[in-house]
């Protein structure tokens, strides 16, 4: 049996997965904080016909040999960590990240989820949450009769109250990170969650000594997809999947022209 047809095949399926990736960047595009995904690839195993090194005779040995790969597989799917442009909102609720970091917000069921979308909101009792109703980490509550809300680029939440000259502290956002960002599980909902792999989240202040970014108020990070690359990267898709659909055409003629010759 010909190995090409499998190995061609897993090529194939290799590209599919591909394509699934670049969809789901594209359909990401004007998503808040959207992190881009790069598929890699590995080669698989080999089967070998004469061992690189082998002794050809007593005094000498096969400089390369013989081996025969079988195909490619989808390794992993990277998780970019470049910085999107920012779109400016003049929000007094909407934050971007200039630089390393991590919002926190709390879930549903206690777990401590990290995101780059910074388009918050109010709930009813006045706390900062998500678009989704998740509470912003630590907890900061805005009053009710705040004029205005100030949040400085160190993290600092501030509010002018009636009849208060100077501005209320009300609390300091802080930041996580993680020694391999890439690592972080995505869960959707623009959120990730830590792995053994991303290792354990380190908590600071914006802007301080750990290298964490600075706090932006008014602004909203955009997906760091780019478009242009994405469709550069389908079409080379597109056409390693074709590379591959020929090869399993020319094995198919060859085992055409085999079966010919045994009737």
């Amino acid at each position: 049996m010909f190995r090409s047809l499998y190995t061609a095949a897993s090529g194939m399926e290799a590209q599919e997965l591909s394509l699934d990736n670049i969809a789901n960047n594209l359909a990401n595009a004007n998503t808040t904080g959207f992190r881009r995904r790069r598929l890699q690839f590995e080669d698989l195993l080999y089967q070998t016909l004469i061992a690189p090194g082998a002794p050809a005779t007593q005094q000498t040995t096969i400089p390369a040999g013989l081996q025969i790969g079988l195909g490619s597989r989808s390794a992993s799917t990277e998780v970019i960590q470049q910085q999107g442009n920012f779109d400016f909102t003049g929000n007094q609720l909407d934050l971007a990240i200039q630089g390393a970091g991590f919002f926190q917000v709390l879930l549903p069921s206690g777990q401590i989820a990290y995101t780059r979308s910074g388009n918050f909101n109010l709930d009813n009792t006045g706390n900062i949450v998500t678009a989704d109703g998740n509470q912003l980490q630590p907890t900061i509550t805005i009053p009710p009769d705040a004029l205005t809300v100030t949040i400085g680029s160190d993290g600092t939440v501030s509010a002018t109250l009636p009849n208060q000259q100077q501005p209320t502290q009300l609390g300091v956002i802080q930041l996580a990170n993680f020694q391999n960002p890439a690592g972080l599980n995505s869960l959707g909902s623009n959120l990730f969650e830590a792995t053994g792999s991303s290792g354990d989240p380190i908590i600071g202040s914006p802007g301080g000594a750990e290298g964490f970014g600075t706090i932006q108020q008014g602004a909203v990070e955009e997906s760091n997809v780019n478009v242009v690359e994405e469709f550069v990267n389908m079409i080379l898709a597109q056409r390693s999947y074709e590379a591959n659909s020929r090869v399993v055409r020319a094995a198919d003629e060859m085992f055409q022209t085999l079966n010919g010759l045994t009737t």
